[in-house]
């Protein structure tokens, strides 16, 4: 059926446009394959072919109507795409446009303990408030109201806010919340591609020039509210809302001395607060245990130091700190302790405990006890999951959250991994992929779906050690982990450290999802430009430039992989167990070519794209 969820009016409107326009719907067909064009650019376009008109994926699709050849019979059109139906039938295509119903995010149903609609849609009340976790709002394309099923549209998303924003004050106020019901009906109006436009309401339809005018001034109306036309915000201080009020006279006190907070010791976070904090990470069993043996004293009997023993091992030590980038505190925790362990896994030395140094905004009492909680919360799991024991460290008030940590690690002098390891012959391996500067970047002006942040966030929180593991088993004998320089920049350290001449291939270096169309948008991070100036180091500038991927080299990356060199005999082994092992993006990016004395090794000409 075309349209299946207009009025029966609009579907004959937009049946004679089609017919119109020379273009022949097929319904009842089911797509059950596509076999992609072969050379699309040596084709000529037809007008379009589109897949799934109807509710079931795939279900119908469209073909050039004064086209004589049968779709399975065109000897001239071997390089055209096909369509496989169901019932035998192949249509060609050179373009394919899918048009599908919505659908929940499958998070709700693998990781949420929300109850859902039979369609994985949070379950709400007229009140837009859980049907299953009183205190949770959900509003908008992710939401069912049970009472009042519509279909996913904006026409209902936006008329929820009111209510939505109103409901929320009315459950911090204590008050009694108020259903909204949706409307039944609502204007439609539809585009038709070449300047016309069919509204719809109800069961009426109109077709007419002239409401394409009225649709479009209708929408840059509305999206100049939100960008261009937003409301002035007044600066004066007026009396406290009636939410800021019930909140208390503590919470009203906070608020008025916020730009008057102490520096020194005297921006420590209160010894209580830090005192239920620890005592809470302890009780629900957050806090990792002292495993290594040369850890004396640690969290078990806090004193002004923690005390390790005097090891035969060789001792690493390194230290990262960075302020938040991320909603989720508990998140962000598990990131920085991932990103500060990650220089130990880089030389092969195994964590053994770490000093933190945390940041939290100032705020009422339980804001901040609650926003530590969650971040040393996260910062535990991962310390806990490397055998690190937390050994104590400091927390303050600041503008922003902030965490860091002071890494001790062990391992046999002879064991470690330097940057200065290089031999020729050998391949470049790197264990992720890159792209979270230019995403983080792209997510501070909501240019970053959520699918591609979700994406980088999982790659932030695996750890290095597997990796760092694998990549002993299979001789590697230099290692760095890509962070803040990008991958040039610690490709450099280890050209630099070890005199070599090594090549790049462009081509292989793995991008995260999304990452591409951040970069077509011309979306960097901050710290891009800085690292720009690693350039230098390239041989052949003036052609990696003209490739696609030439902004990845100087991404910035937050928790990132590792970059390892090993023989070329077990480059292909260490490749599989890697990804095995759940690194995905793990791949050979380049070749050491040669080692060089120290008198021939010219930095400009170290690193070669091929």
């Amino acid at each position: 059926v075309l349209m299946p969820q207009h009025p029966p009016a609009i579907r004959a409107a937009f049946a004679a446009i089609l017919t119109r326009r020379g273009i022949e719907v097929l319904t009842g067909e089911e797509v059950t394959g596509a076999v992609p064009p072969v050379d699309e650019a040596a084709e000529p376009k037809r007008e379009m072919c589109v897949g799934s008109l109807s509710e079931p994926l795939g279900s119908g699709s469209m073909r050039d109507s004064d086209d004589p050849r049968t779709p399975m019979q065109d000897p001239l059109r071997k390089q055209s795409g096909r369509l496989l139906c169901a019932s035998g039938r192949v249509v060609e295509y050179d373009e394919a446009i899918w048009c599908t119903q919505g659908g929940a995010a499958p998070w709700l149903a693998s990781q949420s303990p929300l109850e859902l609609d039979p369609s994985g849609f949070v379950a709400v009340h007229p009140t837009l408030e859980s049907i299953s976790h009183p205190g949770v709002f959900a509003a908008g394309d992710v939401a069912s109201v049970l009472a009042f099923p519509r279909p996913k549209a904006g026409v209902f998303a936006v008329r929820q806010g009111p209510p939505l924003a109103n409901n929320l004050r009315a459950k911090l106020l204590g008050r009694p919340l108020e259903p909204f019901e949706p409307q039944q009906r609502f204007l439609g109006l539809i585009g038709t591609g070449d300047g016309g436009c069919v509204a719809s309401k109800g069961p009426l339809c109109l077709e007419a020039p002239w409401l394409w005018g009225l649709k479009d001034w209708i929408d840059r109306t509305w999206m100049a509210a939100y960008t261009t036309q937003l409301p002035k915000i007044d600066q004066a201080h007026g009396p406290p809302s009636e939410l800021a009020t019930a909140t208390g006279s503590e919470a009203l006190d906070a608020l008025s001395h916020a730009s008057m907070r102490c520096g020194g010791c005297g921006a420590k976070v209160g010894a209580t607060v830090l005192s239920r904090v620890m005592a809470r990470l302890k009780a629900e069993g957050h806090l990792p245990e002292a495993k290594h043996h040369t850890v004396l004293i640690g969290m078990d009997a806090p004193d002004d130091c923690a005390v390790l023993a005097p090891s035969p091992l060789a001792s690493v030590h390194s230290v990262d700190f960075f302020r938040s980038f991320i909603g989720d505190p508990f998140v962000f925790g598990q990131v920085a302790a991932n990103h500060a362990l990650s220089d130990c896994h880089a030389m092969g030395a195994p964590p053994a405990g770490v000093l933190a140094v945390a940041v939290v905004p100032y705020g009422l009492e339980a804001k901040v006890e609650a926003t530590l909680f969650q971040m040393m919360a996260g910062a535990c799991k991962t310390l806990g999951e490397a055998g690190a024991a937390l050994l104590g460290g400091h927390t303050c008030e600041g503008a922003e959250l902030s965490l860091g940590f002071a890494v001790v690690g062990y391992a046999p002098l002879k064991a470690l991994f330097t940057k200065a390891g290089l031999e020729a012959g050998q391949l470049l391996l790197l264990t992720k992929p890159v792209g979270t500067g230019a995403l983080f970047a792209a997510a501070m002006r909501g240019a970053a779906s959520g699918a591609a942040i979700a994406a980088a966030t999982a790659s932030m929180v695996q750890s290095n050690a597997p990796a760092a593991a694998i990549l002993a088993r299979h001789g590697a004998t230099a290692c760095t982990d890509v962070t803040g320089f990008g991958l040039l920049g610690h490709l450099l350290e280890m050209a630099s450290a070890s005199n070599a001449r090594v090549s790049l291939q462009l081509d292989a270096i793995p991008a995260l999802p999304g990452v591409a169309g951040v970069l077509e948008q011309k979306i960097f991070s901050s710290l891009q430009p800085a690292n720009l100036r690693l350039r230098r180091a390239l041989s052949n500038e003036a052609r990696a430039l003209k490739h696609r991927n030439y902004p990845l080299l100087f991404d910035p990356q937050t928790a990132g992989g590792l970059l390892a060199a090993v023989p070329a005999s077990t480059a292909e082994a260490a490749v599989a167990e890697l990804r095995a092992c759940g690194y995905g993006g793990a791949v050979v990016i380049g070749t050491v070519e040669e080692v060089l004395s120290a008198e021939d090794a010219c930095p400009a000409a170290l690193i070669e794209c091929v």
